[in-house]
């Protein structure tokens, strides 16, 4: 029986590549995201503390250069805040782009896979129709020698 080799193989190594490639670069993007929102939660956090904080020295009597200090630090912690919001806007962006390119590598890869699948089962028809031809030739001309 003929070996079967497909013609195009490299293209469908290519496009499993690619899509490989594309899983990768998700994963990638996913991880931008879950550490920018990280340093968002962190930001927020140390915001919260800061007003807490801010909060009990304006109860206790602080100086107001001290409370106006901390004011500023509150803002550039809110300015902060506002900059990470939009790296994380960035990041979901981000990852959304790869999800839809893995989305179109994954199209492009089945479709190729399913020419090859295609091209396969014609090969396999055209070999059990070749070998059943060698079959019947045989049987007619065992026929021919056994009617003689």
């Amino acid at each position: 029986m003929a070996r079967y080799r497909y013609p195009y193989q490299k293209i469908v190594d290519l496009k499993s590549s690619e899509k490989t490639q594309a899983e990768w670069m998700l994963a990638a993007a996913v991880g931008k995201l879950e550490q920018e929102e990280r340093t968002l939660g962190q930001l927020q956090e140390e915001l919260a503390a800061w007003l807490g904080r801010l909060q009990t020295e304006a109860e206790s009597g602080a100086s107001l250069a001290e409370l106006q200090m901390m004011q500023s630090y509150v803002e550039y912690l809110n300015a902060a805040i506002r900059k990470q919001q939009e790296n994380v806007q960035r990041a979901a962006a981000e990852k959304e782009r790869c999800r839809a390119v893995l989305a179109d590598r994954m199209v492009d890869e089945k479709v190729w896979l399913k020419a090859k699948e295609k091209a396969f089962q014609h090969f396999m028809r055209m070999q059990q129709r070749s070998e059943q031809n060698e079959l019947d030739e045989i049987a007619a001309v065992r026929f021919v020698f056994t009617t003689n």
